[in-house]
């Protein structure tokens, strides 16, 4: 009775705003419900992806676990990057033979053992996942694959967390303040722009050159061009190197390298 006798002189003004805002309140409703949603489809393909994975899997081989994921892929979605990105994902680490990598968004370890089995005995790799399930699971792929804790850290958090926490996490690790030489970018391409700004603003990024690699599976055109004004506008440090249909390849560098042109004459 008496939340009845309060309520009711609160009404007009209830009425009032709840028309006023109706649209709003109805527009993070819906955001609200697409990411619950969102979340619930995630993690039952990262359980499902790593229950195949762990159970067929050759135990202790990268290439098996990497193979199982291919297998999986051919008949059930997944959200990593799958081989035709990781041939490419691949040729990069290579190119670049970075001793330092960051990669935000780890769904299950796919790309996270594609990148460890490729870095040098002293690489290291730091790779944040927001989901606590998919970040368990991961890590759990990557120890399946073979690789220790001492070649790998997992921070469980959102980009925006982990990027100002990343020096101290350098430093714990006894690493060189040389910085970060691959970042690999597969999380919300909402983040792409922000995050890259600040890892600028951590001085995180090695000076002397440092591959960003931009996932851009269905996304749109709209989703990069943010970043693409980007490098743009500050030319002085950034190129594209690659534009594939599925990735792009940045590339920062700030420290002059010294390059002997010998002209023919």
């Amino acid at each position: 009775m008496w939340l009845i006798t309060v309520t009711v002189p609160l009404l007009p003004a209830i009425i009032l705003v709840s028309s006023r805002f109706r649209v709003k309140v109805a527009t993070l409703c819906h955001r609200a419900l697409i990411w619950a949603l969102r979340l619930v489809r995630r993690r039952v393909c990262v359980r499902s992806t790593h229950g195949f994975v762990f159970t067929n899997c050759t135990h202790g081989k990268a290439d098996s676990v990497l193979e199982t994921f291919d297998l999986y892929a051919e008949t059930h979605p997944m959200l990593s990057i799958g081989p035709q990105i990781g041939e490419v994902l691949d040729e990069v680490v290579r190119r670049v033979c970075p001793l330092r990598v960051l990669e935000l968004g780890m769904h299950c370890g796919y790309s996270s053992v594609r990148l460890l089995r490729l870095l040098p005995p002293a690489g290291k790799l730091i790779t944040v996942e927001l989901d606590p399930i998919t970040a368990d699971l991961g890590e759990e792929i990557i120890l399946v694959a073979g690789f220790k804790h001492s070649q790998f850290q997992v921070l469980t958090c959102s980009s925006a967390e982990a990027i100002p926490t990343l020096s101290s996490v350098l430093e714990s690790n006894q690493w060189t303040s040389d910085g970060i030489s691959l970042v690999l970018m597969d999380h919300d391409p909402q983040q792409y722009l922000p995050d890259l700004l600040a890892l600028e603003r951590e001085e995180l990024l090695c000076p002397s050159g440092c591959s960003v690699l931009l996932i851009k599976r269905n996304h749109t055109a709209d989703d990069l061009r943010g970043i693409q004004d980007h490098i743009r506008e500050r030319a002085d440090c950034y190129c594209i190197k690659t534009d594939h249909q599925f990735m792009m390849e940045i590339f920062y560098q700030t420290q002059s390298v010294s390059v002997n042109n010998d002209s023919k004459a």
